[in-house]
């Protein structure tokens, strides 16, 4: 039965709006590295292997679960405990299995005189940096987890007009453009073939659809 009292105000609370602005910026930050991917891919030429496309899909998974969250603070003003650990637990899945990937990958050129695949920034391999920031991530999703009881069910103000809502709002097309264009790059790539190769050198579907001989 329902009561008849009306039901109290959620409480504010600086660290409620924190969580929501770092999941903006996890989300954002994500999409943002799968995008660096995405300009050596074509912009550079270089064409990601079966790892690299593992890599970037953990990636895609570690916002999403920051998405959940943005979501839920946009569509009901605040994030219950449940939703966090909701979000935060597939982004934690997603970064530890990601640096599972990217250690893989590391591992399959780190003997002396291989020089590695694809290009370097700074001096270290895209896989190397993907490992640094999973494993970045896996300790900053550990400490908003250990703060998520202090900021459930507080109230965060995106459900009106304002800078917290054009955030979330941006963050969450912005996730959902880059994995469309993931998707057909992958799909380029992949051609009709249930495989990538180990080493791809070409745009297979132009291949198969006889574009490209």
């Amino acid at each position: 039965m329902s009561s008849l009292l009306p039901e109290p105000q959620l409480e504010g609370g600086l660290l409620g709006r924190f969580q929501f602005w770092f999941a903006c910026a996890f989300a954002i930050g994500w999409t943002g590295v799968v995008c660096g991917g995405l300009f050596y891919q074509f912009g550079m030429w270089e064409y990601p292997c079966p790892l690299c496309i593992v890599q970037r899909m953990f990636m895609l998974m570690a916002a999403m679960g920051a998405a959940h969250i943005i979501r839920t603070a946009l569509s009901r003003g605040a994030v219950t405990g449940r939703d966090y650990m909701m979000g935060w637990g597939l982004s934690l899945v997603a970064v530890i299995a990601g640096s599972f990937a990217s250690w893989r990958q590391t591992m399959l050129h780190i003997l002396p005189g291989d020089k590695g695949y694809g290009s370097e920034v700074f001096g270290l391999h895209l896989y190397v940096w993907a490992w640094i920031l999973f494993q970045a991530s896996v300790v900053a999703v550990g400490i908003v987890l250990a703060f998520a009881h202090a900021t459930a069910d507080r109230s965060v103000p995106a459900q009106e007009p304002g800078p917290y809502r054009t955030a979330g709002m941006v963050a969450l097309w912005f996730l959902g453009l880059v994995i469309a264009v993931n998707v057909v790059a992958v799909f380029l790539e992949e051609g009709f073939h249930w495989f990538l190769p180990d080493d791809p050198t070409r745009y297979q579907f132009f291949y198969d659809v006889g574009i490209l001989d």
